[in-house]
């Protein structure tokens, strides 16, 4: 069983299970910026080497305005129906 852990505050701890993985990334892959300091750094690259091992891939940036909140309910539900797939990067 795999353990996650959750920084938010829940009195309540609540359950959650992980999503199946695919066997492969294919389609609309949205790389998400959490405005922590460098996260565009990591993403740059990570969009680079993605390019080139993964031609079919698309690739499409976002990002959030503030890393101290929640993505606005109107960014997350644009990814959602844009994208196959969500990276995040978190940096410092």
């Amino acid at each position: 069983m795999t353990t996650i852990l959750d920084p938010t505050d829940e009195r309540k701890p609540v359950h959650r299970e992980l999503t199946p993985r695919p066997a492969e990334i294919t389609g609309n892959v949205a790389l998400l910026d959490i405005s922590n300091p460098r996260g565009s750094v990591l993403l740059d690259r990570l969009e680079q080497r993605l390019a080139e091992r993964m031609p079919g891939v698309a690739l499409q940036r976002y990002s959030k305005p503030t890393f101290a909140k929640p993505a606005p309910e109107p960014l997350r539900q644009e990814i959602l129906r844009d994208n196959d797939f969500v990276i995040e990067a978190l940096a410092d």
